[in-house]
């Protein structure tokens, strides 16, 4: 009998385990709204979110007067998140987006390449993020076509005049997070990206206020209706969802309305998920707009090349990591590569390389210096080579992966 009911019940559990959870993810950028400023604002959908996985406060703009320093500005930002490198490599460094360098793949490109029938969406109230950024049917992102695409109502201006209050953004984000929660509920897509502008167009106005305080509230309201949509398929279809909340930037203190350079105010992010395995880096303050695509990939447990992974400049924030925070320090006339051991028991590997041919298509040969101890936390690079005008250094960890470069100028 005992063995009966064994083999009912393997069968009916067998369809769940031939078929794992399918995952899915969904991230909204809400535009320009310091940590200070949420942290302050009554925001229950954002603080379900975070009460499930986590919030904490991050950083953007790259290594501060180093060679990977990147301005606090929005379209910059975004690339930081959609690509998991600094403006150094993905070549954006302002709104205008006048050259991106598409050979350091978005995420939908990661995806895409790996999984050629996952369905990607993006729904957004700005029309570059799509064309130019991610660079949708460009033979230079190998004709990447999302399944769906809801943006450009800013250029609709019969139906959105343009008026000076701006209130037409605050009409299309509720367009876009509508149209976004529709069909997010209806198609269930495999990676979606949300853009809504508002919140920073009323920072840019009026600093910090009771307008922005209202429009922070409203992009809450609007996070809630993906956040139920999310919530009914996890729920009604078995799916396995990662979402992800951040902005892009913050603000010059004391106003509260501008943003670009690299105050501490300004490159000070924040971020919440729903991810039930943050691991420290996302709780220690010290995230990076960059970490996002790490963790994106691992969440989908995508396998990418070893050159690709090497240019990464984020660490995943979820799940077992092994080192954070390399840098490349003076001592002398020579250098010191420095990091930080998370699991302070294994052993990382130091490799080299003399070129940057990755940036323009080609690979870079790394040549291994030696194996370390990963609790050492530091290695003193030879001289012949810390005195040239520029290299990289990789260290692998057991769990991850790091990369620093040394350039004439920093």
């Amino acid at each position: 009998m005992i063995l009966r009911v064994c083999i009912v019940f393997l069968i009916i559990l067998s369809p769940i385990l031939a078929f794992p959870q399918q995952k899915k993810i969904v991230f909204i950028i809400l535009d320009g709204i310091p940590a200070s400023e949420l942290e302050r604002v009554d925001t229950p959908n954002l603080d379900e979110i975070a009460e499930i996985g986590g919030y904490a406060r991050a950083f953007t703009g790259g290594k501060k007067d180093g060679y990977s320093q990147t301005p606090t500005i929005s379209a910059v930002g975004y690339n930081s998140l959609l690509t998991g490198t600094w403006a150094n490599k993905h070549n954006v460094w302002g709104n205008g987006i006048e050259d991106p360098n598409y050979n350091f793949w978005t995420i939908f490109r990661f995806l895409k390449e790996a999984r050629p029938d996952a369905k990607t969406a993006i729904f957004s109230t700005w029309q570059d993020n799509r064309t130019k950024l991610l660079g949708e049917n460009l033979p230079e992102t190998n004709s990447l076509k999302l399944d769906r695409s809801y943006d450009g109502l800013e250029l609709d201006t019969l139906t959105y005049p343009h008026d000076e209050e701006h209130y037409y953004i605050r009409d299309i984000d509720e367009k876009v997070a509508d149209e976004a929660a529709n069909y997010l509920l209806s198609d269930g897509p495999d990676l979606s990206w949300v853009y809504l502008q508002f919140t920073d167009d009323m920072g840019h106005r009026f600093g910090k206020s009771p307008e922005m305080d209202e429009a922070i509230r409203l992009a809450d309201a609007q996070v809630g209706k993906i956040w139920e949509t999310v919530q009914y398929r996890q729920k009604e279809f078995g799916e396995d969802w990662l979402i992800w909340i951040t902005t892009d930037h913050g603000r010059k203190e004391p106003e509260g309305k501008d943003h670009g350079g690299q105050s501490d105010a300004e490159r000070e992010i924040w971020m919440i998920s729903n991810a039930q395995n943050l691991n420290d880096r996302f709780h220690s303050g010290h995230a990076a707009m960059v970490d996002m695509v790490p963790s994106f990939l691992r969440f989908y447990n995508l396998v990418v090349t070893e050159e690709r992974e090497n240019e990464l400049d984020g660490v995943s924030l979820i799940g077992p990591i092994s080192i954070i925070d390399a840098d490349i320090i003076r001592k002398g006339r020579g250098r010191i590569l420095t990091w930080n051991s998370v699991d302070k028991s294994g052993k990382v590997k130091i490799s080299w390389s003399p070129t940057d041919n990755f940036s323009k298509g080609g690979n870079d040969m790394y040549m291994l210096l030696e194996e370390v101890e990963s609790v050492s936390d530091r290695f003193e690079i030879p001289r012949w080579i810390s005195k040239k005008k520029f290299f990289k250094i990789l260290i692998e960890g057991e769990k991850n992966t790091l990369n620093v470069w040394k350039t004439s100028s920093k």
